[in-house]
């Protein structure tokens, strides 16, 4: 389907933006010339001084973003148009401008006196800003000298370069073979692999399994030798700051204490059990003599799909949400309404999901919706991403508006929970519930222990680069290939192919982020149980945390929400969830 066949009513108001090519053009010429703040350098000692170089910055932050937002939308409503490109590339260039312009400020502060660094931060002026300031004294003895700042915001595009190959190796260059696929060949994609291990065509499955990572296999040094310059990146900045470890670095950028991920990745271990009684069942439902990796996707429930038009799937949506109240809801009608949402599949549009939201306009949500249970989940997982950039935007000033990639999945996936919660109530339909339960064990496999399986992964990697053992295609697959079967259990016969299956997955160029996906959906239930068991009093503390921006630590903003990530009985409450769900489901097929 081409753009322009599409109703007006199913594509984002972009207008809301800038009303035109020709005004955005305008805008960002006029932004070039603003970017500078020499004026403030040496001057960040007194409170008056930097009242007025956060408020300058940040009125042009804001203006920067929206130019951002409009060149990025209009990108992915077709990726391959060059005019668009083009306002993307002149955007990086902008970006990196403005990030090299700002570097002096961080370093300036950390410089000043702890007492006069706290004294900003106790300053009414300085309210806005008190928990940057805690921050930038906590992580003062890591950040280096004004010059030293400004030659490492540069080193951002050259550091790039090993993500940049691996996305031109895995988007473009993998030389992906071909495979017979309704009844037409088609080159093996991420997504096209995506949809074959799902499907029911067992197969097919494995044809596309083996071809797909024999393609891979052709390039493992290469893709080895570009993880490995990935991970030597994460080491530079370690060391270059003087952190201990890559781990330490990076939950120290967003405030989360060690025992966080100490604790997911004890509780998934100490779980690992109920997965591979999980892969026994699906085993035993499968009917399989041998149970291989690619045979672990696919459901174990036939034809059980909600085939729904768009307009029902929001109207279910707006019905297992409903726990959330009224305003909460009003908000979700108000995101459709106003053409917040890209809805269709079309020629060049950028493919799957997400939300996008910057200060001072409204969230926007990119779908390419398809009538299956999967998309009508997608609905409510994107639109809670974009309710969590509406309230945090709406309720925090500029400067603690932005929530972090730690907390940054738990909204969508409350969304996901209640609305699963809620068909699980209602139907009457005993395949449906048999699907519905398989499709939460999975959400839970697959974001729980996939994510941790991963987490464990790039620990262990960065560890062994760490302490100077060389990175190759072999030991990085032998140390995927044990966590693999560490994870699975003995219910699964292990091909060699699954065991560069590291090879292909690009969240680890960004380094530790997977294991916020786990702790997110750890997070997620335990916030959607309470607000199902308590009501009002556990919805306005949801909508506190969904208010909070980063007004102050990640870990406390969700457990003033009912989620103690410190505390280990929250990751176990989500393994009972997990065996709830599996000793249902063994209950239905007995």
């Amino acid at each position: 389907m081409k753009r322009t066949e599409v109703e007006q009513k199913y594509k984002w108001a972009v207008e809301d933006v800038f009303p035109s090519d020709e005004a955005w053009e305008v805008a960002f010429d006029a932004l070039a010339p603003k970017i500078g703040f020499a004026k403030y350098r040496g001057t960040l000692n007194t409170a008056e001084n930097l009242v007025s170089y956060f408020k300058e910055e940040e009125a042009l932050a804001v203006e920067v973003m929206r130019v951002y937002l409009y060149a990025f939308l209009k990108h992915d409503e077709d990726v391959g148009n060059t005019k668009y490109m083009g306002y993307m590339g002149k955007m990086m260039g902008l970006m990196t401008k403005y990030s090299m312009e700002t570097s002096f400020v961080t370093p300036e502060l950390t410089a000043l006196p702890e007492e006069t660094l706290r004294a900003f931060a106790a300053d009414e002026r300085l309210k806005d800003y008190d928990y940057m300031l805690t921050r930038i004294l906590a992580e003062k003895k890591y950040i280096l000298s004004e010059a030293e700042e400004r030659i490492l915001a540069q080193t951002a595009e050259p550091m790039s370069v090993a993500n940049d190959v691996f996305g031109m190796l895995d988007n473009a260059e993998l030389n992906a073979p071909e495979i017979e696929y309704e009844g037409k060949k088609q080159t093996i994609t991420n997504g096209l692999y995506s949809m074959i291990m799902s499907g029911k065509d067992r197969a097919k499955r494995e044809e596309a399994f083996r071809l797909f990572y024999s393609a891979y296999g052709k390039i493992l040094g290469t893709l080895a030798t570009t993880y490995y310059g990935s991970i030597k990146k994460d080491i530079f900045y370690k060391n270059v700051r003087g952190y201990q470890s890559c781990l330490q670095k990076s939950l120290m950028g967003e405030d989360v204490d060690e025992s966080v991920y100490r604790n997911l990745i004890k509780a998934v271990n100490d779980a690992t059990p109920l997965m591979h009684r999980y892969m026994h069942v699906r085993k035993r439902v499968l009917g399989y003599d041998e149970m291989h990796m690619y045979d672990i996707y696919p459901s174990l429930v036939e034809d059980a799909e909600l085939r729904l038009s768009y307009e029902e799937a929001f109207e279910l949506v707006l019905k297992g949400l409903a726990p959330l109240g009224e305003e909460y809801i009003s908000l979700l009608k108000k995101g459709r309404d106003e053409h917040w949402i890209d809805v269709c599949e079309t020629e060049g549009k950028r493919s799957g999901a997400y939300s996008i939201g910057v200060y001072g306009c409204h969230p926007y949500v990119l779908l390419n919706y398809q009538p299956t249970t999967h998309n009508v989940f997608t609905i409510a997982h994107e639109m809670g991403h974009a309710l969590h950039s509406y309230f945090s935007n709406s309720r925090q000033p500029y400067a603690k508006s932005d929530y972090t990639l730690f907390v940054a999945e738990v909204a969508s996936t409350v969304n996901e929970v209640l609305l699963l919660k809620y068909l699980l109530k209602t139907t009457e339909d005993k395949a449906l519930k048999k699907y519905l339960l398989n499709y939460f064990m999975d959400m839970i496999r697959t974001t729980l222990f996939r994510q941790t399986q991963f987490a464990e992964f790039e620990e262990k990697a960065h560890e062994m680069a760490e302490t100077g053992e060389p990175l190759n295609k072999d030991n990085l697959s032998a140390l995927y290939d044990g966590l693999n079967k560490k994870y699975y259990g003995d219910a699964v016969t292990y091909d060699k192919e699954i065991a560069t299956e590291w090879a292909r997955i690009p969240h680890f160029y960004r380094a530790f982020y997977v294991y916020k996906y786990a702790t997110g959906i750890t997070a997620a239930i335990c916030i959607a149980n309470k607000i199902l068991s308590e009501g009002a009093p556990a919805i306005e503390k949801y909508f506190s945390f969904l208010s909070g921006g980063s007004s102050t630590d990640p870990v406390s903003l969700l457990k003033g929400a009912g989620a103690d990530l410190t505390k280990e009985e929250t990751f176990l409450a989500a393994m009972k969830e997990f065996e709830d769900a599996l000793n249902s489901f063994e209950a239905m097929i007995d």
